[in-house]
């Protein structure tokens, strides 16, 4: 498969999984805490079903070659769906998301190659590659947000955290917090597993990862590459935080997660 291909495929995996779990919901279980902070469980799924409904508009004008919304496109949908029901949040993000990857997979093969989509938010369009692995993001780390609120232990899945891990584009320097830091610098030796990987965090204004590791560091830190994913995602609490996750030397975690504060 291409690379559209592999990121579609996964999304087309990710969706079918929580749809499944989302299907079952009771009105209580909607309600619940989810792992992102001041959100319950419907609060996520409409945060997804949003974006689905977000990233579709944006996908179908490249693909019908029409005019890309203006920028009252997000306020006005996420007005919509933060005044519906929690019910109606789930009901919703379970037809949205199933649209926009149906949409996606609807590309032939020469659109996959060739068509390029405005995100809004870039300063030029993305292929559909990239769209597509910009969605899985947001999918992966918000079906997490749903799927811990019911499993304390919940990771995300190994296929998302392979495609995800040193995707472009980078947006490392827009999640990292250099204030956080109040002018320390540091170079922190990363080593995940599944996928395994090593490079350097630079721990200054920018945050940044590169792959010439230096000969020596401040620190080390080793993770599998989910927890890394959610690490920088500000989903790395100690509550959730694998055992298999060790460091040494400067490396603090606790500083880590103010540095990714998450979004």
């Amino acid at each position: 498969m291409g690379n559209a291909d592999a990121v579609i495929a996964i999304l087309r995996n990710g969706h079918d999984s929580l749809a499944e779990s989302v299907s079952g919901f009771s009105d209580d279980d909607l309600s619940r805490p989810s792992g992102a902070a001041d959100w319950d469980v419907s609060q996520v799924l409409s945060h997804l079903g949003s974006g689905a409904e977000i990233f579709e508009t944006r996908l179908r004008a490249a693909v019908e070659d029409t005019e890309y919304p203006g920028p009252d496109l997000n306020q006005g949908v996420w007005d919509r769906w933060n005044a519906m029901t929690r019910r109606e949040r789930a009901d919703g993000f379970l037809h949205a998301n199933d649209s926009l990857i149906t949409l996606y997979e609807s590309l032939d093969a020469p659109t996959r190659d060739k068509l390029h989509i405005n995100m809004g938010f870039l300063p030029e369009p993305v292929d559909v590659a990239t769209s597509a692995r910009l969605r899985l993001s947001e999918f992966a780390l918000h079906a997490w947000d749903v799927t811990v609120a019911f499993d304390e232990h919940a990771t995300l899945p190994p296929d998302a955290a392979a495609a995800l891990l040193h995707a472009k584009p980078d947006m490392l320097a827009w999640v990292g917090r250099a204030d956080a830091l109040e002018g320390r610098t540091a170079v922190i030796h990363v080593t995940t597993s599944d996928p395994d990987s090593v490079f350097a965090l630079r721990l200054q204004a920018p945050v940044s990862v590169e792959f010439d590791v230096p000969e020596q560091s401040e620190g080390t830190l080793r993770l599998p590459a989910e927890a890394w994913l959610r690490l920088v995602a500000g989903r790395l609490t100690a509550r959730y935080t694998p055992v298999n996750v060790t460091t040494t030397g400067a490396t603090d975690l606790d500083l880590l997660r103010q540095v990714f504060p998450g979004y």
